[in-house]
């Protein structure tokens, strides 16, 4: 028989081991206690008693060993490929106090990367976007002689080879072979589906794509696109640690080519080489209408958002608005390859712009201008946030 006496030790050992909760647990037990009173002879209300405490302790021993599991499981990050984007992503897991293992099939590239990466720390710093020394980041990030050593002890994998099927087919043949078990693997890849490098793949469960936005340290959104077969709790988590990162994260919910960011890109980019061809626009005065209209609204708003907004009744009284309009407008356009006289056209006006002499003074530019308006995002006060 179940006795009050033993309810109260299982009541005891759980706010021994559940402390954290034990305001929630309270409350549980004032309301089983009123309930009894009123309601219940004593008997059936121990039982209920003895039934929901069992449960909950349970629930919360889940979550908890989830909890402890999940902070345990991230703290060695392999990031494979030195160039521009897996340098980048060195310094967003760096910063944020995780061990990262760099590897690169060109030794002399990895070394290099160092003082690249160094730099691109010394610039975010200049605009308070790491609150470290820069010695104390770049400490966390050593250069690993061959991929086995890089993930021997990886918690997650972030691969940036060439955009090759092949070349990542052979790249995550052999990281399935290397990685340890519970290791995640992920590709930066901007247009390979998961299912096309993983199928082969032993553990292809623990494979999905993380595409970053160039420059990622900069530019924080990450698209985490898995295959059918990517188990959730790889999903889960790699979307968590983006999180804890500092980037900010979205779930492609199925493949499709491109993913979210770059579909969206191609569509403006479609219709920019077709006014460019017909010769409705110069390639700097269309520039000019991104950067100085669309691209206003559209640094600190989403497309939905911004037609939300651009309507006295909301989305549904600008579709009522504008929806037959922009159909029409769409109707029926062909768009043109991206090659030929098009492309010298394009190039040339370009080159009258910007010199390839001053290419890399250009990229510089941007990055600053992006760390710019990232510090401005990040000052803003919660007040004004929708």
């Amino acid at each position: 028989m179940i006795t009050v006496v033993a309810v109260r030790m299982q009541i005891l050992t759980i706010l021994t081991f559940y402390v954290p909760i034990i305001p929630r647990l309270k409350k549980i037990l004032q309301a089983a206690q009123a309930y009894h009173f009123e309601n219940c002879s004593l008997r059936t209300s121990t039982i209920r008693m003895h039934n929901n405490l069992t449960r909950l302790s349970a629930k919360y021993f889940r979550e908890l060993k989830s909890r402890s599991n999940q902070g345990e499981s991230m703290k060695h990050i392999a990031v494979i490929g030195s160039g521009l984007i897996g340098r980048a992503w060195s310094i967003v897991f760096a910063r944020a106090k995780l061990q990262v293992y760099l590897f690169d099939n060109d030794k002399a590239a990895a070394y290099r990367a160092m003082k690249q990466i160094e730099q691109g720390l010394v610039d975010l710093k200049k605009y308070n976007l790491v609150d470290e020394d820069v010695s104390d980041i770049l400490a966390r990030i050593v250069v690993c002689e061959s991929m086995e050593r890089a993930v021997a002890n990886a918690d997650y994998v972030q691969e940036n080879t060439s955009e090759s099927i092949e070349t990542k087919q052979k790249v995550f043949g052999a990281l399935d072979l290397c990685a340890p078990g519970h290791c995640i693997l992920a590709s930066s890849t901007s247009t390979i589906r998961t299912s096309l490098f993983s199928e082969h793949l032993a553990r292809r469960n623990r494979c999905l794509v993380a595409h970053p936005v160039n420059p990622p340290h900069i530019v924080p959104i990450v698209e985490i696109s898995p295959a059918s077969w990517t188990d959730s709790t790889v999903i889960e988590k790699t979307y968590e640690l983006q999180k804890s990162v500092g980037q900010v994260p979205i779930l492609v919910k199925k493949e499709v080519p491109g993913f979210i960011l770059n579909r969206l890109q191609a569509a403006l980019l479609r219709e920019a080489w077709r006014l460019i061809d017909e010769d409705y626009v110069s390639v700097e005065d269309l520039d000019k209408t991104v950067k100085d209209g669309l691209g206003l609204r559209w640094s600190f708003m989403g497309p939905f958002e911004t037609i939300d907004l651009n309507a006295p009744g909301g989305i549904a009284d600008y579709a009522a608005r504008f929806g037959s309009a922009y159909a029409q407008m769409m109707s029926g356009i062909q768009h043109p390859t991206w090659d030929g006289a098009l492309l010298e056209k394009i190039e040339t006006q370009r080159r009258n712009i910007l010199p390839f002499s001053r290419h890399n003074e250009k990229e510089s530019w941007r990055d600053r201008r992006l760390m710019e308006l990232i510090a401005h995002k990040k000052a803003r006060r919660p007040s004004e946030e929708g």
